[in-house]
């Protein structure tokens, strides 16, 4: 090994995911070529590298960094450089001069000891000094982590969740149970937990790694949408993972649930394992499902029918029989579902509930899963609708945990509450509504059961109405206005297995048939760029248009798709800052999506209705790059309703580019014009269940472009991926006993 000592002179690239660099070093010399993994080097440093000399093909000479050690300067001018590279948020070259024409000779040594004192000079008030003083702070604290945590794999952003989650003792409470970072550090999977549990002496067939191989590999079942795991499908996948016998696993298994770290029962016929939240969550949702549709109502003063006569003849319309029954069921129950598609008259039906309780001095609230979703609502209906985290009064404890203001103890101020698109309502978030709700509450369910189940656990909608307990209406018939719209009629037909209506004169639903990806895509960059807009001068290219996929990778993958699409419309520019982070470039004008509920990010309104500030971002939230500052390495965002979002840089993996998204990601959302391609891929992927929630987003405009045997073969495919859920059973358990013993 050689050692070299010089000065950073430039940075040619720098991966922020894993800390390789390439960089120039300038030593006494001459300038030379390195490389290596080295997270925190930056240009302006002093450093002492180890390592060796390689030569490259294309670029020659090159030393490749083995380790390294960072040099304070010992002169004025280099200490101002050092100050001045961006190590510390807050400070830049005007600042960094100032320190150094305030305390001299004195500076390392002000920051190491009494950083206080740079409140001192002007510029640099509390404000300031607290993005200082944490940048300084959390460097310390981060170096260590980092070269710790790096050789065993863990990226530069994941060791600084890492150093957030667990503060300066993050190596001491890794070193007591690694498997914590498969379940608090997004992207750290169970092998990186244990190739470091395997480097600490944990041994393979210790009771704790096999325990936390099971919560592992039930939290992935989980993640996809299941409240539950098949005992087999534990013990197979763990076996797997774990490289150890099944008898070992099974006796784990059932040793944690003597000590309730996970719950076993016997779901229709089949022993399965439940993680705890989701076993307690389907116990909640099912005893109060079960006291509401029990409890006493207040009864309304009006004759219902009169009162719908009444308003037919206001509105000029005249409801179909399922739609009265609807109308009644809501008056006659505790708790309602009204399921059906587009164009059946869901919102004519809550139009008319809200009218005659409304008319009866009775306090209607309204709620719906996303913010898009309760916009549509609350521009349907005249009246105002919140998400249901707002109905809530989400906030963040003083442990920066989310917790919800409206509960037991403080349940929401109405008489009815309606829910619209209740197919996205998971099972987490149905147990907190619940909770929320008052005895002598009505609750109405609409949502149209046919759509993608929620994203998060549970089959919720579906379970309801499968447990027979829950007065269910179904909307079949297709009314005046809908019947008018091919979208409407083609998401029916396709509903029933039939082929769509193509490409009539004037409609809003049409086909292109195209023979291979390459030429898809292209055909989709056309439509997008120069065909709908000459089409319809009014559409905004990136606000109104939007590009759905089954899939994310491949040529006609989200990934590929948004990349082609970045380019076309928001270019590099050097008037447009950017980040790197996955290997996605984010740019300032960029469309995205918020990937995950992030309970705890901030939020300001800068326009529109509703409050002005609160919490929480959720999966499939759309919004725009406003600006990206590189000092405080932060990144923020306008999403819609005009909420304003400032991102760390190191949470950047929460996000994605939006310009295409995938069909199961736009749930709730509702675009004017939809494009979706069509290809045979997985069966589990290319189905009709997918296909009519795609057609499903579009208000104005459907344009399939692909395929016609693989739009065929999607209407005609009813698998999907089956979704493992017990509420349905436990609420039937509950009636036959309550029958049987009658």
């Amino acid at each position: 090994m050689e050692v070299l000592n010089g000065f950073v002179e430039n940075i040619v690239f720098k991966s922020e995911d894993t800390g390789y660099v390439v960089c120039r070093i300038r030593n006494e010399k001459t300038l030379i070529s390195a490389v290596g993994t080295v997270p925190f080097l930056k240009e302006g440093q002093n450093v002492k590298l180890t390592g060796y000399w390689t030569v490259h093909k294309q670029f020659g000479n090159q030393f490749n960094i083995q380790d390294y050690e960072e040099l304070l300067p010992n002169s004025l001018d280099g200490i101002e450089k050092y100050l001045s590279a961006g190590i510390i948020h807050g400070i830049g070259p005007v600042t960094a001069k100032k320190i150094i024409e305030r305390f001299g000779e004195e500076t390392l040594d002000i920051m190491e000891n009494h950083i206080e004192r740079l409140m001192e000079i002007e510029g640099i008030g509390e404000k300031k000094f607290q993005i200082i003083y944490e940048s300084y702070i959390e460097q310390q604290g981060l170096k260590d982590i980092i070269l710790y945590f790096h050789k065993h794999g863990v990226t530069n952003n994941q060791c600084v969740k890492i150093y957030k989650k667990f503060g300066p003792n993050a190596r001491q409470i890794v070193s007591n149970n690694p498997y914590i970072l498969c379940d608090e550090i997004s992207g750290i999977g169970f092998k990186t937990a244990d190739r470091i549990a395997m480097s600490i002496g944990i041994e393979k067939n210790s009771d704790f790694r096999i325990q936390s191989g099971i919560k592992y590999v039930m939290n992935q079942f989980c993640s996809a949408g299941n409240t539950f795991m098949p005992k087999n499908n534990i013990i197979e996948e763990c076996e797997n993972n774990l490289l150890i016998s099944k008898e070992l696993i099974e006796k784990n298994i059932y040793d944690m649930a003597a000590q309730q770290k996970i719950i076993v029962e016997n779901i229709n016929g089949t022993e399965v394992g439940f993680l705890l939240q989701y076993y307690y969550c389907e116990l909640g949702v099912t005893s109060k499902i079960i006291t509401l549709g029990l409890q006493q109502i207040q009864t309304i003063n009006s004759d219902v029918d009169f009162e719908i006569n009444v308003f037919e003849k206001e509105q000029n319309i005249k409801f179909a029989e399922s739609q009265r029954e609807a109308i009644i069921g809501a008056f006659n129950n505790g708790i309602e579902i009204i399921t059906g598609g587009p164009g059946t008259g869901k919102t004519t039906i809550i139009k008319a509930i809200i009218h005659i309780y409304e008319n009866n001095g009775m306090k209607v609230i309204l709620g719906a899963p996303t913010g898009r979703a309760a916009k549509r609502m609350t521009e349907s209906t005249g009246r105002e609708a919140k998400t249901i985290h707002r109905l809530l009064e989400m906030g963040i404890s003083e442990d920066d945990e989310s917790v919800f203001e409206k509960g037991e103890s403080s349940p929401l101020d109405c008489d009815v509450i309606i829910i619209d698109e209740a197919s996205m309502i998971d099972i987490i978030l149905m147990q907190n509504l619940l909770k929320a709700i008052n005895l002598g509450t009505r609750l109405i369910i609409v949502g149209d059961v046919d759509q993608l189940p929620s994203v998060g656990p549970g089959n919720v909608l579906k379970d309801l109405i499968e447990s027979d307990y829950i007065k269910v209406v179904r909307l079949k018939e297709i009314f005046r206005q809908g019947a008018e719209s091919l979208i409407v009629v083609n998401a029916h037909r396709i509903n029933e297995g039939q082929m769509p209506l193509l490409n009539q004169k004037d409609r809003d639903f049409f086909f292109i048939s195209e023979d291979n990806q390459e030429r898809i895509a292209n055909t989709i960059m056309d439509l997008i760029n120069r065909r709908l807009p000459k089409f319809n001068k009014s559409w905004n290219k990136l606000k109104d248009m939007q590009v759905l996929t089954p899939m994310r990778k491949g040529v006609l993958g989200v990934t590929n798709l948004n990349t082609k699409l970045q380019e076309m419309f928001n270019a590099s520019s050097k008037d447009k800052k950017e980040k790197t982070s996955r290997d996605i470039i984010f740019r300032e004008g960029d469309k995205v999506m918020q990937t995950k509920n992030n309970y705890t990010l901030k939020w300001i309104r800068v326009s529109g209705y509703g409050e002005n500030e609160g919490v929480g971002v959720f999966n499939g939230d759309l919004g725009f790059i406003e600006s990206i500052d590189e000092e405080r390495k932060t990144l923020t965002i306008i999403f819609d309703e005009e909420r304003k979002v400032i991102y760390d840089f190191n949470f950047l993996d929460e996000l994605d580019l939006a310009y295409a998204t995938t069909i199961h990601k736009s749930q709730g959302s509702e675009f004017k014009v939809v494009i979706i391609p069509v290809f045979m891929g997985s069966p589990f992927l290319m189905n009709r269940n997918l296909l009519y929630t795609g057609i499903t987003r579009a208000k104005q405009l459907v344009v399939v472009v692909g395929f016609q045997k693989a739009l065929m073969y999607m209407i005609n495919n009813t698998n999907s991926i089956e979704r493992y859920s017990s509420l349905k059973y436990r609420i039937r358990d509950i009636i036959t006993k309550d029958e049987f013993e009658e």
